[in-house]
């Protein structure tokens, strides 16, 4: 399939760098609001650990391999991606903003919102630390507390709850360092949690509150929404590997081979599987076939999975929304896939769970393999850019190498650019105009 150079540059690329695969996907949004994805590529991944870059020569292999499979698939080449990071660094705090305006019969405006957020930015941290988001809970405006959206409204002291997410510079530096030595470069990156549940919660399960579990290779990414606003992030240095692992020493056979037991066989609820049945597995060279029984192949998987479902609860306790989570609990990622794992976590915890996959978020004709809970973080992260780019926040094309982002454009040209111009076409042909005007000037 051949494409056009508008529609080249129309297409969003995300990075999902986890600790089993490496997932590319590019699309864009149709007429319609939905996504088509015209490019995939997954590939393993055996550079990482729990989420965090711990050798660069095969991650930046895995990537690579990744973004040439949606490049093939999407007949282009790509140089920007929009990237997740999760990991057992991410941390996360509450800090309150204050902001004295000068006059009060101005109304508050976008301005003021992002002032707010800058001096989040400005937090002194523990030497290391960087701050990845700064999410506003609510305002207060001259002493009226509670307000979700202040904008147009007038007073002098605006005020707001921030919940703050952190992780070492070191590892996003890392990320960085592994997508440039594989040819591209990052555009933004996103946490990975808050990207899944773009893709799998609706707005009235984030307004009725809900806690989205994400189940990958290494981590177990907690993230919990009330009133529409994320409350709660967390993220559990435990995830399918440790059960493979259980399985292995368990059943004393091979990774390889625990990880197939637990995807074919495995089921996170012992009480569903009958006694009598009995799976053989092939023995080493010259060894006999080795017995196991599903019954105590289920036995295993259920109690690490009711491990992690323990941690899960403790970070939805600490949030303080235990009992206000009328949309329960939706579990997605890799995890989720694990047989009979909604009933487990709905029997464990007492709350109402469903397994989360991205297909609301796409346009019919896509891929079927993406309407599976694995591509959940890849397409948050493809909606993610699509919104930045749609909202003129950063404009790029994967001809050029960096991003562009619309007021940096605007200080150059010197000179403001519509809403029009924020369009791809335009705004590279206003570029290249300015250059063309001043060849001998200096850029950056």
């Amino acid at each position: 399939m051949e494409l056009n150079t508008n529609e080249q540059k129309e297409l969003i690329v995300a990075l999902d760098i986890g600790t089993t695969k490496v997932c590319a996907i590019a699309g864009r949004r149709n007429e319609h609001g939905k996504l088509e994805v015209l490019g995939i590529g997954k590939v393993a991944s055996t550079g990482v650990i729990r989420g965090v870059v711990t050798n660069i020569e095969k991650t930046v292999k895995a990537i690579a391999d990744a973004v040439a499979l949606a490049e093939r698939q999407a007949s282009t080449k790509f140089r920007v991606v929009h990237v997740g990071i999760a990991g057992q660094h991410i941390k996360s705090l509450h800090h309150r903003g204050l902001l004295t305006r000068e006059d009060v019969n101005t109304e508050i405006g976008d301005g003021d919102i992002n002032k707010l957020v800058s001096d989040m930015h400005r937090l002194v941290l523990p030497p290391g630390d960087k701050i990845i988001h700064a999410i506003p809970q609510d305002y207060t405006v001259d002493g009226e507390q509670g307000i979700l959206d202040p904008i147009g409204m007038s007073g002098i002291r605006l005020e707001a709850n921030f919940h703050i997410i952190t992780g070492q510079i070191s590892a996003s530096n890392n990320l960085r360092k592994c997508i440039e030595k594989a040819g591209c470069e990052v555009a933004d990156i996103t946490l990975e949690p808050i990207a899944s549940s773009d893709s799998v919660l609706s707005d009235e399960e984030k307004e009725a509150g809900v806690a989205l579990v994400d189940i990958g290779g290494g981590t177990t990414d907690i993230s919990v929404f009330y009133d529409g606003i994320l409350r709660h992030t967390a993220i559990v240095p435990f995830g399918g590997d440790v059960v493979t692992k259980d399985i292995k020493e368990g059943c004393t056979v091979m990774k390889n081979q625990a990880e197939k037991l637990k995807v074919k066989f495995g089921s996170a609820l012992a009480d569903e599987v009958y006694d009598n049945r009995v799976i053989a597995i092939p023995g080493l060279k010259g060894r006999d076939p080795k017995e196991i029984s599903e019954k105590n192949l289920a036995l295993i998987i259920q109690a690490r999975v009711e491990e992690i479902l323990d941690y899960v609860m403790h970070q939805i306790q600490l949030s303080g929304y235990e009992h206000k989570l009328i949309g329960g609990i939706v579990l997605t990622g890799g995890g989720a896939l694990l047989k009979n794992i909604d009933k487990l976590t709905e029997f464990h915890t007492g709350i109402t769970t469903r397994i989360g996959i991205p297909a609301e978020q796409l346009a019919s004709g896509n891929l079927e393999q993406l309407y599976s809970p694995v591509y959940s973080t890849v397409v948050g992260l493809l909606l993610k850019g699509i919104e930045r780019v749609e909202a003129g926040e950063l404009v790029y094309s994967h001809e050029i190498k960096v991003p562009v982002v619309a007021d940096v454009v605007e200080e150059v040209i010197e000179e403001p650019l519509t809403k029009e111009d924020k369009s791809y076409s335009k705004v590279f042909k206003r570029i290249r105009d300015w250059f063309e005007a001043e060849p001998d000037a200096e850029y950056y």
